[in-house]
């Protein structure tokens, strides 16, 4: 089920707010976990059990750790902390990556004359990469003592299926929500805010980001026919920008908008990432919550920059390849992790990764922002093939506009695309979500109200009238 689904929008999310809304506070929690399953049932009903089951397990491993910790066991607790790990990593690893490994395996063998593995073809369970991640920060943080177990089994299944951001986050983890686990307690004005932000992350869904997706599709569709002419190609890059932007980060605007109408506080989850003056800024305002999950857990734990400037790069290039291999089971995808993991070292060495005193930051913007467009084409290409013939159009020149891509670019799409590319770049570091909630005056008020009272409706009849558009990190 997408937020933007008519069924979402004018049954499932109005019937779970007045459910929420009206049942006792004692009864509240069962509620929203009984939406969590129906949500995630709707289309992978084969893999709730899966889920549940998992979860459960983590829900014993914690108490069983927190247990051996308050012995002074501390080799019990680290072994039930590795099992941990290595059951939520096993299933992330069968489910996403076994059928990219036999197809490998296969290749190799093929290669040296000898009779591979039989490929696996393997379902992939929604939001697995995420919900994966949160499970693991709970195991972890309990077993550094940073939060408490929960001992009571409903606590850690709402926290894991928790419907607004069990699909494509934002990555939450367990301590930052645990209070209103316990005692879910929606409020007016927290909830008049969710509306808002809400509001906000649909109009990006439904009014940028689908209506420059064919011109995107389009380009790549033709590098994977042969190439599309140069300006094609950079048109669809563009598109393709504005696109992953608007829609991911629509989707968490609207994941925060519906945990604040249901009495939760989401971590954000972008910060104008195309306001970057570097890719190492990028990713501190990129994927926050994927971001802070990878220093604390992985990061850090490596050594971080303790261990010398070798050390560290060497921890850095860790950290993007397994952001890029995170992000889907294919090369394409490492490479991209390895390009921005190669930019975060060059920044280093040269200095160039410093904020305070920055000169010459639009020229710095620009660059920062070309060399992330450059990236996205690896992340969307469907294999390094179309990537290296989309590259060779684009520095290549070849007159004329591809049939396909000019097709594409109608009055909506270059109105959505050029109303994108003037929010992203506008100069200013407010981020439009939170000055829409948070801000006061007139302006802003304004703004509020044209926001429910404007780009809603056009956001619902949009979405009421268009073709299913699942969110582009459904996939992940």
């Amino acid at each position: 089920m997408v937020f933007s689904s008519t069924t979402f929008l004018f049954a499932f999310l109005p019937a779970v707010l007045l459910a929420t809304w009206l049942s006792p506070l004692r009864l509240r929690r069962f509620v929203l976990l009984f939406a969590g399953i129906a949500f995630y049932a709707w289309g992978v009903q084969e893999f709730v059990l899966l889920v549940l089951g998992s979860t459960l397990l983590d829900w014993a491993l914690a108490l069983g750790i927190k247990h051996a910790r308050d012995a002074r066991q501390t080799g019990l607790a680290r072994l039930l902390l590795v099992a941990g790990i290595v059951q939520n990593v096993g299933l992330l690893g069968y489910y996403k990556y076994a059928g990219f490994l036999t197809h490998q395996l296969d290749r190799l063998a093929s290669a040296l004359g000898e009779h591979g593995p039989s490929v696996l073809s393997v379902a992939l369970p929604i939001g697995i990469s995420f919900f994966t991640f949160e499970k693991i920060s709970y195991l972890v943080d309990v077993w550094r003592g940073d939060v408490e177990p929960r001992r009571d089994p409903i606590d850690v299944l709402l926290f894991v299926s928790l419907f607004p951001r069990s699909i494509a986050g934002p990555i939450v983890r367990l301590r930052e929500i645990q209070n209103d686990l316990r005692e879910p307690r929606p409020r007016p004005e927290l909830a008049r805010a969710g509306a808002i932000r809400f509001a906000h992350g649909l109009a990006k869904k439904v009014l940028i980001a689908d209506q420059v997706a064919p011109v995107a599709d389009a380009a790549f569709a033709a590098a994977a026919a042969g190439g599309p002419t140069t300006a094609a190609a950079w048109i669809g890059a563009l598109a393709y920008s504005m696109q992953i932007y608007f829609d991911f980060s629509g989707y968490s605007d609207m994941a925060i908008g519906i945990g604040m109408m249901l009495g939760f506080r989401l971590p954000e989850n972008f910060n104008r990432p195309y306001s970057s003056i570097s890719i190492t800024d990028f990713w501190r305002r990129w994927h926050m919550t994927l971001s802070r999950w990878f220093r604390d857990y992985v990061y850090i734990p490596l050594g971080g920059n303790r261990g010398g400037e070798g050390a560290t790069y060497r921890n850095l290039l860790i950290v993007f390849v397994l952001t890029g291999f995170w992000h889907g089971a294919a090369w394409s995808f490492v490479l991209w992790g390895l390009y921005h993991g190669m930019w975060m070292l060059i920044e280093r060495r040269m200095g160039w990764r410093g904020l305070d005193g920055v000169r010459f930051v639009p020229l710095r913007r620009a660059g920062a922002f070309l060399i992330v467009l450059i990236g996205w084409v690896l992340f969307r290409a469907d294999t390094l093939h179309h990537a290296c013939d989309y590259y060779r159009a684009m520095v290549e020149p070849h007159g004329g506009m591809t049939a396909a891509v000019s097709g594409a670019l109608t009055h909506q799409a270059i109105a959505a695309l050029a109303i994108a590319c003037v929010i992203v770049l506008l100069p200013g570091t407010r981020n439009g979500g939170r000055w829409l909630v948070d801000a006061a005056g007139r302006i802003p008020s304004a703004a509020r109200f044209a926001s429910l009272g404007l780009v809603l409706p056009l956001a619902l009849v949009y979405a009421f009238s268009s073709t299913f558009s699942p969110f582009l990190y459904f996939r992940f």
